[in-house]
Order: C-alpha cells, then sequence, then structure tokens
C-alpha cells in the first residue's frame, strides 16, 4: 500500500465513493487529513514514538479500502463475542461497514443516543461538527491522518448533562472472509456532558483468520464532572493488522477510565492518549496484553496533566511466550500550572520462554515542582521460589506454571469494573493459560 497507491484510492473515494457525501465541512476535513497524510507518509523506526515497531508490513500489503457492504456474519457468530448479555444495546459493524441487522439500541434512556455516523451526521450535525476530528491530532500522527482520510463508518454516543446510562453500549466491529485484504478505517465519537456517566465497551473480533488492516480512531470529550468507563477489547484475527487510537479531552472534575486487553493480531498498536484539562480531574489507564509466537503487540499511553489537582492512575501487563514482542511507551506530561499533580504509573511484564522479548519505557516529564509521581517497570520470568512452594504442595510444574500466570495476569483485569466484561476476560486468560476449576 504505497502512499501513491492510497492516493489513488482517495481521490476515487473523494470523488465517486461516501467521501463526495456529507456536509461540506466533513468533506473538506477529509481532504485537509488526506494531505496531511502524504506529507508525513507511514512512520518509520526512525520516528520515536514508532522505534521499536516497523509497519511495513502494513504499508507494503496493498490493502484496499472497503467499498460496499459485505460479509456474512450472523447474530450466532456475534454470541461468543457479546459476554453473556446480548441485551446490551450495541452497534455491529462488518468489515467497516454499519451492520444494522445486528445492531439495537434498546433499553437506553432519553438522553442517551447511539448513532452510526451516518445518521448522527444527519440528526446531530451540529454536535458532530464540534467534535468529530477535533479531539483526535493527526499532525503528527499518520494513521490519525489515514483514518481522518477514509471517514465513513463507525459509532456516536452522545449523553446528555446530567444524566447516566443505565446499560453499556456495546460497539462491535467484526471481520469476516469477506474482508480479506481490505484495509478498516472507523472513527467513533463518544461525547459525555457535564456530570454524565457512560460506559462504552468497544469490541474488535474476528470470524475466521483473515488477513486485513483495522485502523480505529475513537474522540472522547469528557464534560465537566462526567465520568466515561471505556474498556477495548482486541481479539482480531491472528493474520490480522490493527492500529487503534483514543483521544480523549477532559474538562473540570471528570473521570476517564480506560483498559485495554489485547490478544490478537500478528501486528497490533494501540494508542490512549488524554488531555486532563480541567482542574481537579482524573485518568486511570490500564491494560493487559497476552501474546505467543510471532506475534507484536504495542502500547503507547500519555497522559497530559495541564490542570492543577489532578491525578493519574495507570497499570499495565503483559504476558508473552514463544518469540512474541511487546512495546510499552508511557507517559505522564506534567505542564508548568499543574501543581499538586498526583500521577503513578506502572508498566510490569512476564516472560514465558526464551525467545519473547519486551522493550518498556515508563517515562515522566515534570515541569512543575509541587507533585507527586512515580513510574516503574519490570520484565522476568515466573518465580521458582512460588513455583517449587507450589510443586512442594502436590501441583505438577506445569499446573504450577499456569496457575502462576494465569495470577499475574487476573491481578491488573480485577480493575475491570463492569463484571461481565472482567468474568469474560478473566476465562480468556484462563483459557490462554490452560488453568480448569479456578
Amino acid at each position: 500500500m504505497t502512499s501513491t497507491t492510497i492516493a489513488d484510492e482517495f481521490e476515487t473515494f473523494a470523488t465517486d465513493g461516501a467521501g463526495a457525501e456529507g456536509p461540506r465541512w466533513l468533506r473538506k476535513a477529509r481532504k485537509a487529513a488526506m494531505a496531511r497524510f502524504e506529507q508525513l507518509g507511514f512512520p518509520t523506526p526512525r520516528d520515536e514514538d514508532w522505534h521499536y515497531t516497523s509497519v511495513a508490513p502494513i504499508a507494503e500489503a496493498g490493502f484496499r479500502v472497503v467499498g460496499e457492504p459485505g460479509g456474512d456474519v450472523t447474530e450466532a457468530d456475534l454470541e461468543p463475542f457479546l459476554f453473556g448479555h446480548p441485551e446490551w444495546p450495541r452497534l455491529v459493524f462488518v468489515n467497516g461497514r454499519y451492520a444494522e441487522g445486528l445492531s439495537h439500541v434498546r433499553g437506553l434512556p432519553a438522553g442517551v443516543r447511539v448513532l452510526d455516523l451516518a445518521q448522527a451526521v444527519e440528526e446531530e450535525g451540529d454536535l458532530v461538527e464540534r467534535h468529530l476530528t477535533q479531539v483526535a491530532d493527526d499532525e503528527a500522527r499518520a494513521f490519525t491522518a489515514l483514518n481522518g482520510a477514509f471517514l465513513r463508518d463507525g459509532a456516536v454516543v452522545h449523553v446528555a448533562k446530567e444524566v447516566e446510562s443505565p446499560l453499556p453500549v456495546h460497539l462491535v466491529f467484526v471481520a469476516d472472509a469477506a474482508g480479506a485484504n481490505s484495509a478498516v478505517h472507523v472513527r467513533n465519537l463518544i461525547v459525555a456532558e457535564r456530570h454524565a456517566q457512560v460506559t462504552v465497551l468497544e469490541s474488535y473480533v474476528a470470524v475466521g483468520d483473515a488477513r486485513y488492516f483495522t485502523n480505529a480512531v475513537t474522540e472522547v470529550a469528557v464534560g465537566e464532572g462526567a465520568t466515561v468507563r471505556h474498556y477495548k477489547v482486541q481479539r482480531e484475527s491472528e493474520r490480522a493488522f490493527h492500529v487503534g487510537t483514543a483521544e480523549v479531552t477532559q474538562a473540570r472534575d471528570s473521570h476517564y477510565v480506560s483498559f485495554s486487553f489485547a490478544t490478537g493480531g500478528a501486528l497490533s498498536r494501540t494508542n490512549v492518549y488524554t488531555v486532563l484539562a480541567g482542574e481537579g480531574c482524573g485518568a486511570t489507564l490500564n491494560g493487559l496484553y497476552m501474546v505467543d509466537g510471532e506475534q507484536h503487540v504495542d502500547h503507547q499511553t500519555r497522559i497530559e496533566h495541564a490542570q492543577p489537582n489532578c491525578f493519574s492512575r495507570e497499570i499495565y501487563k503483559g504476558v508473552l511466550d514463544g518469540a512474541a514482542r511487546a512495546v510499552f511507551n508511557g507517559k505522564v506530561y506534567v505542564h508548568p500550572i499543574a501543581q499538586k499533580t498526583d500521577g503513578k504509573q506502572s508498566n510490569n511484564n512476564l516472560l514465558l520462554s526464551e525467545r519473547a522479548h519486551v522493550d518498556t519505557k515508563p517515562q515522566l516529564e515534570i515541569f512543575a515542582d509541587d507533585v507527586k509521581c512515580t513510574h516503574g517497570a519490570t520484565v522476568g520470568r515466573i518465580d521458582e521460589t512460588a513455583l517449587f512452594y507450589m510443586k512442594s504442595r502436590g501441583l505438577d510444574r506445569e499446573t504450577a506454571r499456569h496457575l502462576l500466570t494465569y495470577a499475574f495476569a487476573a491481578d491488573v483485569l480485577e480493575t475491570i469494573e463492569l463484571e461481565p466484561v472482567r468474568e469474560g476476560l478473566e476465562e480468556l486468560a484462563r483459557k490462554r493459560f490452560i488453568v480448569d476449576d479456578l
């Protein structure tokens, strides 16, 4: 997928396809994003944020942007990915295109709207124009710019002031064989007004083992005193490529809670960037990645303390087997005005193989003098003392190893407040490590 090919595809998209549709501001935004991508090009290992992750497999693969809707996904295909709650309001996208027949938004109160992007542009045009492409920064982020150029489908979740959604909203992005060799660029928008509360779950999953590329961007605007709980589950095909970015802006006294779970993809990258733009707000960013074989998983986070009296908490854990590789780069940036900042960050990794490898770099950049900030990282193997203790109690080595590995992963999974998701991901971890009867 060379830049020339992308430019040619964009020309077709912008004149003959969905890129020619929509209001003028959206068409203008697409063209500006394409110009930005042409200027940036695909990132290379010479770029600091991509030093340990090469996107050459994506850039050279020749993926084509999805045109007309296609795919054979059924309700039964979705069942394993719904955490036992098919009644949760959901929007489903098959190979990047909205699937109305698989979606429903029952059970939501007045003041909570969940729409596909086309409907939102038509019915909530002012809201979408105010926020879409305004939160996410494409100035130095090539994949965000590429997403903006082909911006077509996605979800919009809007919660009015003083409203609390009683049910989580589930956004399901599923790929099947019809999506093979395609590039999917979905853009989501979550807006929580003053003192609103909402939980949004994004699932990126596959039916089968097709090779494709998902490039997803989610923009989140958290209003004054609002709380957004945002969970992302990445279970793509292990032949697929995934780049997902969440960009967040937070107003005074707001709270943004994020959890990233990643097990799929041949190469995957998850970016979570939030700006604490109001005094007294907080961010909680946690995550777990579990990979093996030749998988490569990358997580990048940035918490920007831009106002005083804010807090941030961050725990990411990784379990690697085979010849898998993981990258973690977490940055906490404290502006001079951001006095009384309280920030804690850690990244812990467990290697189950001699060939597994982790590059981790938690960072603090502090320009205020009245702060409490800590960070740390660990990379190690299973504790032999604990292993010996469990063997001395009658467990064989393999069972003891699996139990200790599961316990390491479950520790961070317990931070998930949404019980069905927590239990579902714990079950996935148990199966991954072959732990029975816990």
